[in-house]
């Protein structure tokens, strides 16, 4: 089982970026996908959330970037994404997904399975 993030980078405030969440070892369809991010001196976050193939796929966001971002799936390409616009300096850190159960779930005892992360920063 391995995640692979990508995707960050430097970008001005109100840019974009897409991060990429590359799934292997196992059928991404059965497991909802969820990105968290880590700001310096900051506890982790979920920021975005998208459920099993078999869960419907819906989606979850954190308040502070909904309307912002937006989390889909390519199950051909076994990878979830992570459109982000309208960027933020506070929306730097580093960024990570994780596999959880087929149901969004926040808990990081639910995951099981972590990406290495990728750093995005916003200049203002």
């Amino acid at each position: 089982v391995q995640l692979q993030a990508s995707g960050g980078g430097l970008v001005q405030a109100g840019g974009s970026l897409t991060l990429s969440c590359a799934a292997s070892g196992f059928t991404l369809d059965y497991y909802a996908i969820g990105w968290f991010r880590q700001a310096p001196g900051k506890e982790r976050e979920g920021v975005s959330c998208i459920s099993s193939s078999i869960s419907g796929g819906t989606t979850d966001y954190a308040d502070s970037v909904k309307g912002r971002f937006t989390i889909f799936r390519d199950n051909g390409k076994d990878t979830v994404y992570l459109r982000m616009n309208s960027l933020r300096p506070e929306d730097t850190a580093v960024y990570y997904c994780a596999r959880g159960p087929p149901v969004c779930d926040y808990d990081v005892e639910a995951l099981d399975a972590w990406g290495q992360g990728t750093q995005v920063t916003v200049s203002s």
